[in-house]
């Protein structure tokens, strides 16, 4: 077992990249449904913004294929250029190596569609030319069926990536809930983009903390017994 793989992710050891997170890619996906695949990738996205992680974005075909990359993801990074490519393997166009390089990083996270293919081949040739220590996440990624990204999990599983989740990634930057830096802004991307668990921070912290409700709201009326 390579040492390095070892470690766990924090912000200071690992940069994050984005790929081609677009429409018509995300019209194809059929592995993770689409709505859950955004959320994650966005959410994906703001944890990195969180923890100062740096973070490339690039797109393939924008106006010819695959339309503008989610709103929503480049809200959280209004000041990042967009790495606009025609190759499938980002690994292929010069201004992605040079981005990486520049943020001097060996830990690449990766989100990108498709899995099995512009995620494979970047990640196989990312660690194949450049020894690059990739770190994909699986449900902020996703392929044209569920074999196609599983598959594709399994050969760069094999060749040396490690799978990851959006929110163990998240976790793993936290590390402590001690870090009170970051704590709020955590459990505030928790709350909106976690499901379950972030509902369950809600209510612990309103029902059991008595904090005030995230939101304000119209007035309560009384319940109206029946007659």
């Amino acid at each position: 077992m390579n040492k390095q793989k070892l470690e766990v992710l924090t912000p200071d050891n690992c940069q994050l990249i984005f790929i081609d997170q677009q429409p018509q890619m995300a019209f194809g996906v059929q592995s993770i449904d689409r709505q859950t695949l955004k959320n994650n990738v966005v959410a994906l996205g703001k944890a990195a913004k969180i923890f100062n992680i740096p973070t490339t974005i690039t797109t393939v075909e924008t106006e010819s294929f695959s339309g503008h990359t989610y709103p929503e993801l480049l809200s959280v990074f209004p000041d990042n250029p967009l790495l606009e490519r025609t190759s499938m393997n980002s690994w292929d166009d010069q201004k992605v190596r040079d981005a990486l390089a520049k943020n001097g990083k060996k830990k690449v996270v990766v989100s990108g569609l498709w899995t099995e293919v512009c995620n494979c081949t970047f990640a196989l040739s990312a660690m194949h030319d450049a020894d690059y220590e990739i770190y994909m996440v699986a449900d902020a990624s996703g392929g044209t069926s569920l074999a196609a990204h599983d598959y594709a999990m399994d050969r760069m599983i094999q060749a040396g990536v490690v799978p990851v989740t959006w929110q163990q990634v998240l976790l793993e930057w936290q590390r402590d809930w001690a870090h009170r830096d970051t704590y709020d802004a955590v459990m505030d991307l928790v709350k909106e983009h976690s499901g379950a668990y972030g509902m369950g921070v809600d209510y612990a912290y309103t029902m059991v903390h008595k904090a005030p409700e995230r939101v304000k709201h119209g007035e309560i009326l009384e319940p109206a017994p029946a007659k």
